[in-house]
């Protein structure tokens, strides 16, 4: 009896496996490999030194607190507590929670969810490029990025930003599949994209829609009737996922939530649209007085800078591994221009021409020329093409985005946010992909069209001298370098011209390797930097110089920026207590009875230690800014009486209270003016801590810490917390609405 031996290992009638190194069928033997190399050098930039992590400390509160309840989690409390939320939404905050719940609460833990997003959003741009100009086009993309000094700062530092990238991305590729067929089906995939970007950006994720809905509308194969009811279908979905938190807050009752910060009247919408967008287009006369929201810039298209941003976050991310960032010294660049992020004259991250500045463009424009050329022709070029021109509306997109992102950059306010350009970023690392493909095609095929790439080549080469030259002590070769190798790109491709005098295969590729050299060396010059102990990246995105002090990071950090001495006392935090404060918490954890917090402070700053390394319960007044009338007088009475609060912690610092204007006028300010006149001091012995160091070079903001006890059972026996409750009352009912 015959036996039949049936082949176990490949399935009859299927194809075999492919090995994940290869390149699929049609694509060259080199595109799979390579893209491989550069996810790993993206995983290595983005994660390099991410032991050495510090905390972005505001956020890095919220992210505490959302580990330690779900309730937390889904409103993205600042606080344990649950009093206050941030003051934005909480969606880029979602995956740093979950890692730190998975992995334990540590910097890199936080750090972590953003190295991911940004393989991630290099894989889904390599993509996207590659259906629109091919696989030569996506890999030079893909290197682009890769070598963008914002993007490797950018996914080194937990912000908004790096997940709001990745979605604007997902949602440009739904978009592109979207528009290649006519389907439904991405259009609103693309939607949901948009609207899980807007829980990470808020209305920023909205500024990609001229683009998206242009490519639909200009290139999608079916009649226009049915691609505008494709779109409108689609927008309904992105409102409905960009809305959804901003609506289940809305509907919940105002005692069974975080109040929302950055807001006078506890309303998300305020929060989202006043207080996070219309504010940061105060310099062109807009105001969200109207809205319910804390005015909170100062800045913007015209002149000045941003309170509210300026402070936030200088902190380092994570420093290059092998060093500790407060042991390395900083070196003194400054830019030929004068002050911080100025354009030959000076200024801040703000004016209109910010986008040219040494400030952002060392971190993101040294490929402004070629991209701009790039879809000029791209455009041009492709005209009396068919409408669904596959080609001319991936410029279309492009060029749309980046024109959009730029303007509302230009008219709005950054205040040293410079891993906002990270969206930025992405547009241009694909023009200058697509765009040195159809270049390179129109230099080959001679005529007046093949001046265009040394033209652009020159021209790009000649802006990265000039802003290499902007930083004379930092790299004094590599504007020379630049120079050489685009004079010597621009002369073998004129050279090996078609018609010229030494036509040639070799020369013109030697030339069009030059070329990129050009074009690349210099923004990789910075990224490389997070590997210099000296340089690193700061918690604004900012890689190299302009990251440091006296450079363009707006940081004004005397040391490393990650050692947590930031502008305003804002920026990274190592998440550890001083004895003096751990004592203290030991001693108001042991008097605080049954009290709902363990103490108050009289601003965020005074809170985070606490937060970040025990996660305990304690409440900021007045929010990140200091003028949020949360706890107002009556609330904060209740909480004395109730003994919710027992005891209140001042001079920790302040929130932005005073850069904002706030001052004695807010809410918190009377507060803890009345804890100081009523309520009995806590002595320092009371709790055997060691006397507060005194600085050694106190600023005008430093004040003494004191711990003050109000309500039943004060130190000394007496009834200062009935006088508290009456001048509370008196002044809630002289602050009343009439």
């Amino acid at each position: 009896m015959a036996t039949t031996v049936l082949d176990r290992t490949t399935p009859t009638g299927a194809a075999p496996r492919r090995a994940p190194w290869r390149s699929p069928v049609g694509q060259p033997a080199y595109a799979r490999p390579a893209l491989l190399v550069l996810a790993v050098l993206a995983a290595v930039l983005y994660a390099w030194g991410i032991n050495h992590s510090q905390y972005h400390t505001f956020y890095a509160n919220a992210a505490r607190s959302m580990t330690e309840s779900w309730q937390a989690f889904f409103y993205g409390s600042f606080d344990p507590g649950n009093s206050i939320t941030l003051d934005k939404l909480p969606g880029f905050l979602w995956p740093q929670a979950i890692s730190a719940r998975i992995f334990g609460f540590h910097p890199w833990a936080l750090t972590l969810p953003q190295v991911l997003e940004g393989v991630a959003s290099l894989l889904v741009l390599y993509r996207v490029v590659r259906r629109w100009a091919g696989d030569h086009a996506a890999l030079l993309a893909s290197g682009a990025f890769l070598l963008t000094p914002v993007a490797v700062g950018l996914f080194r530092t937990a912000v908004e930003d790096p997940l709001f990238t990745l979605c604007v991305l997902l949602a440009a590729e739904a978009t592109q599949r979207a528009a290649a067929a006519g389907r439904l089906g991405p259009l609103v995939l693309a939607g949901v994209w948009v609207g899980v970007g807007f829980q990470s950006k808020m209305l920023e994720a909205w500024a990609v829609l001229p683009a998206l809905a242009l490519v639909y509308l200009l290139s999608a194969p079916v009649a226009l009737r049915r691609r505008l009811a494709h779109l409108a279908l689609s927008a309904v979905v992105m409102t409905a996922v960009s809305a959804s938190w901003m609506v289940a807050v809305a509907l919940t009752p105002a005692q069974d939530r975080p109040y929302v910060d950055g807001t006078t009247n506890n309303s998300a919408f305020s929060m989202v649209v006043g207080y996070n967008f219309l504010n940061r287009f105060s310099s062109l006369g807009i105001s969200a007085a109207s809205t319910g929201s804390v005015s909170a810039t100062r800045g913007g298209g015209g002149h000045g800078g941003t309170a509210h941003d300026g402070g936030r976050g200088t902190g380092t991310p994570h420093a290059p591994a092998g060093r500790h960032p407060v042991t390395a010294p900083l070196p003194h660049h400054t830019a030929r221009g004068g002050g911080p992020g100025g354009f030959r004259g000076g200024g801040s991250q703000d004016g209109w021409g910010k986008m040219f500045g040494p400030s952002l463009a060392s971190q993101t424009g040294w490929l402004y020329p070629f991209a701009a050329v790039a879809v000029v022709c791209g455009l041009l070029w492709r005209r009396g093409r068919p409408r669904t021109d596959r080609i001319r509306a991936g410029f279309a997109l492009w060029g749309t985005w980046l024109a959009t992102y730029f303007l509302v950059f230009s008219a709005g306010s950054v205040g040293g946010h410079t891993y906002y350009m990270g969206v930025i970023a992405v547009p241009l690392a694909a023009l200058t992909g697509g765009g040195t493909v159809a270049l390179w095609r129109a230099y080959r095929s001679g005529g007046r069209r093949s001046w265009v790439l040394p033209g652009a080549v020159a021209v790009t080469a000649a802006w990265g001298a000039f802003l290499a030259s902007e930083f004379p002590t930092f790299l004094p070769w590599l504007a020379p370098a630049v120079g050489a190798l685009g004079l010597a790109a621009v002369v073998l491709l004129v050279l090996a011209r078609p018609g010229g005098p030494r036509t040639g295969g070799r020369l013109a590729l030697a030339g069009l390797a030059a070329s990129l050299a050009a074009l690349l060396l210099a923004p990789g010059a910075w990224a490389v930097q997070v590997f210099n102990p000296v340089y690193g990246s700061s918690g604004m995105g900012a890689v190299g110089p302009s990251g440091l002090r006296g450079g363009h990071g707006g940081h004004g950090s005397p040391t490393w920026p990650g050692n947590g001495r930031a502008k305003g006392g804002f920026g990274a935090a190592n998440g550890q207590l001083s004895a003096q404060q751990r004592a203290l918490l030991a001693y108001t954890t042991a008097h605080r009875g049954t009290s709902r917090y363990a103490f108050a402070t009289d601003s965020w700053n005074g809170a985070s230690p606490y937060i970040l390394a025990t996660g305990a319960r304690v409440l900021p007044l007045g929010g990140f800014s200091g003028q949020v009338p949360f706890p107002t007088e009556p609330q904060f009475q209740h909480l004395v009486d109730t003994g919710a609060v027992r005891f209140v912690l001042l001079g920790t610092g302040r929130g932005a209270g005073t850069p904002f204007g706030g001052g004695s006028a807010t809410t918190a300010a009377r507060i803890a003016d009345w804890v100081r006149t009523d309520c009995p001091r806590v002595p320092a012995s009371a709790y055997a801590g060691p006397p507060a160091p005194t600085p050694a070079r106190p600023g005008p903001e430093a004040t003494a810490q004191t711990l003050y006890q109000c309500g039943p059972g004060t130190p000394d026996g007496s009834p200062g917390s009935q006088a508290t409750h009456a001048r509370l009352g008196e002044a809630a009912a002289r602050n009343a609405p009439r």
